[in-house]
């Protein structure tokens, strides 16, 4: 078979508010001759690329002119559309909310993705309000005249203002959003850089501080919502998203559905957690979620983390408590105890073992058996 050593990557470009397909590669004479039999190409000093405008016809024609001739890189080009399978998001209070006419607001197109792909009701906040600053910055440009200038520009700004880099992360993914996954461009800002991740390690609370908590709730309800995300290591909107049937008191497992990443898991059931469920759903009778609101709705994010707030308060505890510590806190405990790191990545449900291995630096176990210089 003849190994193909030219190669071509396709990428999205926007020409005058249009769509083109770029064609980038290293400097060829047959390649070069082959573009140039191409339907009216053009040379973009912008981009430093060929294009020719996007359109199946052409797409289908830059396949045909270089098959056996050059490795045609789609990577940048097509992406592979995932639907998510959780809940629906009701996020039709941003179509009703009062607008104004000196305020640019998110596109219907862009509420119809965030509802199609079903992310999660955070996420689907944080991009509108995120896009929203993005695109108001620019108040008299249309936002498909928007362009990587303009985005370096703005990203620039929110450096200058000290905003930290989840924040400039969580603002570049808002309008790629809106480029990649709305405009149906995959990669389309393939060249904006993004801050270094900052590694910060997880906060914790010891077992004392967690049972303290525990027993300063308001009543078994509260008392079985903070004992779940401590003993399961839950997310909150894994706990929130928990059916009876999820509870399997015979194999003292928790079923976790359609957690972060699309992925299901089993994690641990306490004895003495099962013990209040039990009493909570003889006192509370959920019907079909295990915590269900007043109206037999789900319960809300927002009351899980008051639920914990007061408690840590009424417990006496100074430093702000939320529930993504106490999973924090699973976790730590787990590994104190010597339990296995790839079990607790499976507990956890971490797609990476390097997310699972940041507790190691939190763990006393190993701090323990160090002494101290200043007291040899």
């Amino acid at each position: 078979m003849k190994q193909i050593s030219k190669h071509i990557t396709l990428k999205h470009i926007l020409i005058d508010q249009q769509k083109m397909i770029g064609l980038q590669f290293y400097p060829d004479k047959v390649i070069q001759a082959l573009v140039k039999e191409l339907p009216n190409p053009k040379w973009s000093k912008q981009f430093g690329m060929v294009y020719l405008p996007n359109s199946k016809k052409n797409l289908d024609l830059i396949f045909e002119k270089f098959r056996g001739i050059a490795w045609i890189n789609c990577n940048f080009f097509f992406k592979e559309k995932v639907i998510r399978e959780n809940e629906v998001v009701d996020i039709n209070w941003y179509r009703g909310r009062t607008k104004t006419n000196s305020f640019k607001y998110v596109p219907e197109a862009y509420l119809l993705k965030l509802e199609l792909k079903r992310y999660s009701a955070n996420t689907c906040k944080t991009y509108i309000s995120q896009f929203e600053k993005f695109i108001n910055t620019y108040p008299d440009k249309e936002i498909i005249q928007l362009s990587e200038d303009e985005i370096r520009e703005y990203l620039q700004s929110l450096i200058r203002d000290n905003k930290s880099n989840s924040y400039i992360n969580q603002a570049i993914n808002s309008i790629k959003f809106y480029y990649e996954v709305v405009m149906e461009m995959p990669n389309r800002f393939y060249s904006i850089e993004r801050p270094r991740k900052q590694q910060k390690l997880p906060k914790v609370l010891s077992r004392e501080e967690i049972l303290t908590i525990i027993n300063h709730t308001n009543n078994i309800k509260h008392r079985c919502i903070v004992s779940l995300l401590y003993s399961a290591g839950l997310r909150r909107s894994e706990l929130l998203n928990l059916k009876i049937e999820d509870i399997d008191s015979k194999r003292m497992l928790i079923r976790i559905e359609n957690a972060k990443s699309n992925k299901d898991r089993y994690t641990l059931l306490s004895e003495n957690t099962l013990a209040d469920l039990r009493i909570y759903f003889k006192e509370w009778k959920p019907k079909q979620l295990l915590f269900e609101g007043p109206k037999g709705n789900r319960y809300s994010e927002k009351s899980v983390g008051a639920i914990i707030t007061k408690a840590s308060r009424k417990a006496g505890i100074i430093k702000r408590v939320t529930p993504h510590m106490l999973r924090h806190s699973f976790a730590t405990h787990l590994l104190e105890n010597g339990t296995d790191l790839r079990y607790i990545q499976a507990l956890l449900g971490h797609s990476s073992s390097k997310t699972t291995e940041l507790y190691t630096h939190v763990a006393t176990n190993n701090f323990s058996k160090i002494k101290n210089p200043l007291d040899l």
